[in-house]
C-alpha cells in the first residue's frame, strides 16, 4: 500500500486513513473521485473496502490477478475485492474461526456483482475435488437462478436484487468447499403485482417468455409477448436493451440442471409463474344480482390446471371469503375492489412461498451429505456473504424502505460496535492505552422501532390485530400518542413549523443515522398482515402441484393461531442474522454507484456524498483515525524502511523492537507521534507517513544503483560459474569420449597388426582363416594403387606388380586399360590428327633406331606440303591434268654423270612421282615402277629412288636431296605402298647410273654435312652422327 504514497496528488490515497484531513466529507469525496478517475474503483477504510460501480468491465477480475492476491498480506498491493476474499480465507484456515463478508449499498452500486466476484475467487484457488467441483458449479450456478426469480430491473439498477441474501460457504479442513446454505430476507412480493413506472416485474416472467420453446408455451397457456400481461405492463418497460431475455432463460434451465432440479420440479416451477401471470389477467365484473363473479373463462381455466386445484372452487374462493364468528363459518360475497385485492394476495403468497421452495431446494443441493464427516467437531469453517439491500430514500417510502432502513441501521449498530472492539482488542493486544472514541450510538433509533409494547414494530402489530376498522391513519394516530416525545421521530401534527411543510398529513419521519426519511403511512397495515383469505388457503391446500403442497401446509387452515406478522417474521430473523454475524469475525465491503445515470466515467458528487453519509463511512473513517491512523508489524516496517538508516541497512541482527526503535530515531519522529506495541508500531499522524515515504521515494535512485551494481556482479559471476563448469564438463566429456575413441582404435590396431603378421606368416599356404585377412589385404591394396595411380596415357607403361594371387588377373586388367585407353585417345583425336599419326607410326616402323635424324622428326608434324599454292607452276599444274598435287617438296637432284646439284621441285600424286624444274616434267616415275627408296642411317638428306633398268622411260635411278627426307619418304612409301622397299645403309648406297653401270654414294661421319665426288667416282657425303650405335 505506502508504494502508491507518493503519487497521492494524482491518485489520492489508497487508505482513507490516511487521510491528512479525515474529518471533512469532502476530502473523502475527492479522494474517492480522483481514484474512480484513475479507474482505481477499490480503497480501504483500514480493514473496510469501499468499492465504487465502474459501470463497465474492468480488465482486474482474470485467473492472473487472482493468483496475484492469493496468499499476500492485505495491505502489500492495491485494494481489491480479492484482498478482502483471500484475507478472509485466510483467517478462516488459520485461526480457525468463521468469518463473514458483509457487502451493502444501495440498489445498483454492485453487490450482487461483489458477490459474485468473491465466489469465483473461491471456486478457482481454493483446492477442489471430483464431489466439491460439483458444489462449486452448484455455488456458482445459484447465483443466475436466485437472480431470475429474485431479481428485477428498477429505475436505479436494471439487476437489483429485490430480496436481501446471507450465503454460508461452508470448507472442510483442506480449505476446499464442500457445502453451502443460503438465508433469504424479505422478497419484495408486491413487486409481482405492481412495478413504478420504468420498472419491471421479476426477471423469471420475461425470461420464460422470451426464451421458452413455443410447445412448452403452448402447454402453460402463454404468448410470446409481455404486453399482453397485466402484471408485466405497468412499469411499462417490458423490454431493456441492457438485458438479454432469451440467452439469460438459456442459462437459468442449464443452471437448475446443474443445482440438480428434476425436470418434474421444473415443470410445477413453471406452472406457478405461468398462473401468476394468468391470475393477473383475470379480470372481476358484477352479474345481474350485482355481485362479483370473474368474467374471463380461460384464465380461470388454465388457472385451475396450473395450480392443480378444483375450478369452481377456486372460482368460489376468488369472489367469496370464509368468515368464523361464534364457532360457526359463513360465507359472504367479496366487493369488486376486495375481489381484485384476493386475486393479487394469491398471486403474491404463491410466488413468494415458491421463491422460498426454490432457496429450501438449493440449500437442499448444496448441503454437505457426509454425516460422519460432518459429525466430528472443527471439521469444517464457514465464510458467510451477506448480500442485502442498503439504506433506501425515495421521493415516496413505505413499508418496504421502512424494513430495509430498520435492518441497515440493525447492521450499522453492528458495525460500529464490532469495528470499536476490534480496534480496542488491537491495542489492547499490543500494549497501547485505549482512549476512549466518541460516536453516534444509534440504539436509541433501534430501540424506537423493535422495543417491546413501545416500539414502532409492536404498536404497528396491536393496530393491526385490534377489532373494529384499523387504519392507516388510525395507525399514525396511535404512533403520535405513543412515540410522540421522541427526538427521533416526527409527524405532521408534532412538527414545527419549518419542518411541518416538510412532511405531509399522512406521513411520519424517522431521524436515521444517515439522516431523515419520510415515510407515507398508506398501505402499512395491508402489507403488515399480508393475509391470504381461509378459503383461498383452504383451495391451494388441495394442489396437485408438488411445490404447492409443500409450501401451503394444511395446518395453517386447522389452526386458530393467527399467523406472525410480516414486520415480526422480519424482526425476528434480523435477530438471528445479527445473532449469526456476530458469532463470525466480520469484513465489510462498502458498495457505492457514481451515478443514477449507470454511465461509466461519470462522478456525481451529491449522489455520492448522500451514500457516504448514509453508509456511515465518514463515522467509521472517525473511530478507526479516533487513535493512530497507520499500524504495522515491525517486520514489515523495519523491510520496507530500513534503507532509510545506516544502523538497521542492509540487514538488522537484533530484535525487531530495537531495530524500528533505531530506525524511527533516526528519521526524528518525536514521541507524540508514534507508539512501539509488542509486535506493530502505531503511527499517530498520516504526515509522519508520508515524509518517511518520500524520504524513501528519494533514496529509491541510490538504491537502485547499489542494487542493480549488486545484481550485475552477482549475475556475471553466476554466469561465469556456469560457463566454467559447462566448460569442466565439456572437456571432461570431450576428453573422456578421445580416450575412449584412441583405447577402441589401438584395440582395432592391435587386432589389424595381429591378423597382418599372421597372414604374412601364412602368405604362401592356402587361403584359411589365418591369411585371408592379409590376401584381402593384399588384394585391397593393389586395387587401390591401380586406382590411386593408373598409367596416364597410352605411352605410360608403368603397371605397379601385383600379389601372385592376381597375377592372371592383373594383366587382364593392363590389358583391358590399354585397350580402353587407347578407345578414349582415338575417340578423341581429330581426322587431321588421326592422319597425321599414321604418317607419324609409318616414319616409326620404318626409321626408328634406324636413322640419325628420325627422333629429331619425331616432335616435327609433318605438313600436307612443303610448296605453297604460288610455288606451283601452272603449266606443270594443267600439264598433270586430273592428277592431283597430293605433296610438293623442294629437292636437289644429283646428276648421274658429275653429280652436278640441280634444283627440282618433287611432286607426288596419287599414282606417280614426277621431278620438275621449272616449267617442264623431266622424269615421272609411277609408283607402280618403283622398285624401292634407299637412305643413309646418318642425319643426311640423301635418298635415292630406284627404278627399273629395263624400263626404257626411265633414264637411271633418282638420287635426291631433301631437308625433310624422313617426311618425304614416309608420304612417297605411304603412297606407292612401299613402306617394306625402304632401305636403310649404314656406310653407302648403290644405285644404277646407265644400263649395266652402277653409281656409289659413300656416307662417313664429320663435324658437317659436307657433299662432294670422290676418288674411284663415288659421291662422298660427309654428314653428322647424332645418336651413336
Amino acid at each position: 500500500m505506502e508504494s502508491t504514497l507518493t503519487a497521492r496528488d494524482r491518485v489520492g490515497v489508497q487508505d482513507f486513513v490516511l487521510l491528512e484531513n479525515y474529518t471533512s466529507e469532502a476530502a473523502f469525496i475527492e479522494n474517492l473521485r480522483r481514484r474512480f478517475g484513475e479507474k482505481l474503483i477499490y480503497t480501504y477504510i483500514g480493514s473496510v473496502l469501499v468499492s465504487v460501480n465502474p459501470y463497465k468491465d474492468l480488465e482486474i477480475y482474470s485467473k492472473a490477478h487472482m493468483e496475484r492476491y492469493r496468499g499476500v498480506s492485505f495491505y502489500e498491493i492495491s485494494p481489491h475485492i480479492y484482498a478482502v476474499s483471500d484475507n478472509t480465507y485466510r483467517a478462516m484456515r488459520t485461526e480457525r474461526r468463521d468469518q463473514c463478508i458483509l457487502i451493502s449499498g444501495e440498489s445498483g452500486a454492485g453487490k450482487t456483482e461483489a458477490s459474485k466476484k468473491i465466489l469465483q475467487y473461491y471456486a478457482t484457488t481454493c483446492p477442489v475435488t471430483d464431489h466439491m467441483s460439483t458444489i462449486r458449479d452448484r455455488l456458482l450456478q445459484s447465483n443466475p437462478v436466485l437472480e431470475a426469480f429474485g431479481n428485477a430491473k428498477t429505475l436505479r439498477n436494471d439487476n437489483s436484487s429485490r430480496f436481501g441474501k446471507y450465503m454460508d460457504v461452508q470448507f472442510d479442513f483442506r480449505g476446499a468447499p464442500i457445502g453451502g446454505h443460503i438465508l433469504n430476507y424479505l422478497l419484495e412480493k408486491s413487486r409481482v403485482v405492481h412495478q413504478n413506472h420504468g420498472e419491471r416485474n421479476f426477471h423469471i416472467f420475461y425470461q420464460l417468455l422470451e426464451g421458452g420453446e413455443q410447445d412448452q408455451l403452448s402447454k402453460l397457456g402463454l404468448e410470446r409477448n409481455a404486453q399482453k400481461y397485466h402484471y408485466l405492463v405497468k412499469g411499462c418497460c417490458p423490454r431493456v436493451s441492457s438485458i438479454n431475455d432469451k440467452s439469460d432463460w438459456k442459462t437459468v434451465r442449464k443452471a437448475l440442471t446443474v443445482i440438480g432440479f428434476h425436470e418434474e420440479e421444473v415443470e410445477d416451477l413453471l406452472n406457478i409463474i405461468a398462473s401468476v401471470l394468468h391470475l393477473g389477467n383475470t379480470q372481476f365484473g358484477e352479474g345481474e344480482d350485482g355481485e362479483t363473479q370473474i368474467t374471463t373463462e380461460p384464465q380461470l381455466t388454465y388457472l385451475s390446471k396450473l395450480l392443480g386445484v378444483d375450478g369452481p372452487a377456486l372460482r368460489e374462493a376468488l369472489t367469496h371469503k370464509k368468515l368464523t364468528a361464534k364457532g360457526e363459518e359463513m360465507i359472504g360475497p367479496l366487493s369488486f375492489e376486495q375481489a381484485v385485492a384476493a386475486r393479487d394476495a394469491l398471486a403474491k403468497a404463491v410466488y413468494g412461498r415458491a421463491f422460498t421452495w426454490l432457496v429450501a431446494k438449493i440449500n437442499q443441493s448444496l448441503a454437505f451429505k457426509d454425516e460422519v464427516y460432518n459429525s466430528s467437531k472443527g471439521s469444517s469453517s464457514v465464510i458467510g456473504l451477506l448480500d442485502i439491500y442498503g439504506f433506501e430514500v425515495f421521493q415516496h417510502n413505505s413499508f418496504e424502505q421502512f424494513c430495509i432502513n430498520y435492518c441497515n441501521e440493525k447492521l450499522q449498530q453492528l458495525f460500529i460496535k464490532l469495528t470499536l472492539k476490534s480496534e480496542q482488542e488491537e491495542y489492547e493486544a499490543e500494549g497501547i492505552t485505549w482512549e476512549p472514541v466518541k460516536y453516534f450510538d444509534n440504539k436509541i433509533i433501534c430501540d424506537l422501532v423493535e422495543e417491546k409494547h413501545k416500539g414502532f414494530i409492536s404498536i404497528l402489530d396491536e393496530e393491526c390485530l385490534r377489532p373494529g376498522e384499523p387504519s392507516d391513519i388510525s395507525f399514525l394516530e396511535k404512533l403520535e400518542d405513543t412515540l410522540g416525545g421522541h427526538a427521533h421521530f416526527v409527524t405532521h401534527k408534532l412538527a414545527n413549523g419549518k419542518t411541518r411543510k416538510a412532511v405531509g398529513r399522512e406521513e411520519f419521519r424517522l431521524i436515521h443515522y444517515a439522516g431523515e426519511v419520510n415515510y407515507t403511512v398508506n398501505g402499512f397495515l395491508d402489507k403488515n398482515t399480508d393475509l391470504l383469505y381461509r378459503n383461498l388457503k383452504e383451495v391451494i391446500c388441495q394442489s396437485d402441484n408438488q411445490i404447492l403442497s409443500q409450501c401451503f401446509n394444511r395446518e395453517e387452515v386447522t389452526t386458530q393461531k393467527r399467523p406472525e406478522t410480516a414486520a415480526t417474521q422480519f424482526k425476528n430473523s434480523l435477530a438471528k442474522l445479527i445473532e449469526i454475524l456476530m458469532s463470525k469475525e466480520p469484513s465489510y465491503v462498502r458498495c457505492i454507484k457514481p451515478n443514477d445515470a449507470k454511465q461509466s466515467g461519470r462522478f456525481d458528487e451529491a449522489l455520492v456524498r448522500h451514500q457516504v453519509k448514509y453508509l456511515g463511512l465518514m463515522e467509521n473513517l472517525r473511530v478507526r483515525r479516533a487513535g493512530f491512523a497507520y499500524r504495522r508489524r515491525y517486520e514489515a516496517f523495519l523491510q520496507r524502511y530500513k534503507s532509510l538508516c545506516p544502523g538497521t541497512w542492509p540487514n538488522w541482527q537484533g530484535r525487531l523492537a530495537d531495530g524500528v526503535a533505531t530506525l524511527v530515531q533516526h528519521l526524528g519522529y518525536k514521541p507524540e507521534e508514534y507508539k512501539l506495541g509488542k509486535t506493530k508500531i502505531f503511527i499517530r499522524f498520516p504526515k509522519t507517513l508520508f515524509t518517511t515515504e518520500d524520504a524513501l521515494e528519494a533514496r529509491r535512485p541510490a538504491l537502485a544503483l547499489t542494487l542493480q551494481t549488486s545484481w550485475r556482479g552477482y549475475r556475471e559471476r553466476a554466469k561465469y560459474h556456469r560457463i566454467r563448469n559447462a566448460v569442466l564438463v565439456i572437456q571432461s566429456a570431450w576428453r573422456g569420449m578421445k580416450s575412449r575413441r584412441k583405447a577402441r582404435r589401438r584395440r582395432h590396431a592391435a587386432e589389424i597388426i595381429r591378423k597382418f603378421i599372421k597372414g604374412f606368416i601364412y602368405r604362401h599356404y592356402e587361403r584359411c582363416p589365418e591369411n585371408e585377412y592379409f590376401l584381402d589385404h593384399q588384394r585391397f591394396s593393389f586395387l587401390m594403387t591401380l586406382v590411386r595411380n593408373p598409367p596416364k596415357s597410352v605411352l605410360d607403361k608403368s603397371w605397379p606388380v601385383p600379389p601372385p594371387s592376381l597375377t592372371e588377373a592383373s594383366e587382364h586388367l593392363c590389358r583391358l586399360c590399354m585397350q580402353n585407353m587407347m578407345r578414349a585417345y582415338c575417340r578423341r583425336i581429330q581426322p587431321e590428327w588421326k592422319k597425321q599419326m599414321e604418317q607419324k607410326v609409318v616414319a616409326s616402323q620404318i626409321f626408328q633406331d634406324q636413322k640419325d635424324s628420325y627422333p629429331q622428326s619425331v616432335p616435327k608434324l609433318f605438313v600436307a606440303s612443303r610448296l605453297d599454292s604460288e610455288e606451283f607452276n601452272l603449266k606443270v599444274i594443267q600439264t598433270l591434268g586430273n592428277d592431283k598435287v597430293k605433296y610438293g617438296v623442294a629437292v636437289t637432284k644429283y646428276d648421274r654423270r658429275g653429280y652436278k646439284a640441280r634444283p627440282r621441285q618433287l611432286l607426288l600424286t596419287s599414282s606417280f612421282a614426277v621431278l620438275v624444274a621449272e616449267a617442264k616434267l623431266k622424269q615421272r616415275i609411277d609408283y607402280a615402277a618403283l622398285r624401292s627408296i634407299s637412305v643413309s642411317s646418318l642425319t643426311d638428306g640423301f635418298m635415292v629412288l630406284h627404278v627399273p633398268s629395263e624400263d626404257n622411260k626411265q633414264k637411271s635411278d633418282v638420287v635426291l636431296q631433301c631437308d625433310h627426307v624422313i617426311e618425304v619418304v614416309t608420304k612417297l612409301a605411304t603412297m606407292a605402298d612401299k613402306k617394306n622397299k625402304v632401305n636403310i645403309s649404314q656406310d653407302s648406297i648403290k644405285f644404277a647410273v646407265a644400263r649395266g653401270k652402277e653409281g656409289v654414294i659413300d656416307f662417313t661421319s664429320g663435324p658437317e654435312l659436307k657433299v662432294a665426288k670422290g676418288k674411284k667416282g663415288h659421291l662422298l657425303v660427309t654428314a653428322p652422327q647424332l645418336n651413336p650405335r
